[in-house]
């Protein structure tokens, strides 16, 4: 597994109380109870402490699987 994407398990991990073990691969909103609202929120504030940048509403709301946190990252200005 690659560091990005270890690292967008363990942001997704820590936002839902889970520990990165517990998360599938193919991690999305509609596999992982535990992804609700407020967890999504966690989430989002845990990628923009990360990035030290706030995200875009539009991409707030289209974050909804582990891919499209690595995604979010790979695309993180100065990276």
């Amino acid at each position: 597994m690659d560091d990005l994407r270890m690292r967008a398990r363990g942001l997704l991990a820590d936002a839902l109380e889970l520990t990165p073990d517990e998360l599938p691969d193919d991690a999305s909103i509609e596999t992982v109870d535990a992804w609700t609202s407020l967890g999504h929120m966690r989430l989002i504030l845990g990628i923009e402490a990360s990035m030290a940048m706030q995200l875009d509403a539009a991409l707030v709301i289209e974050i909804g699987s582990l891919d499209d946190i690595v995604s979010v990252l790979q695309n993180a200005p100065g990276r």
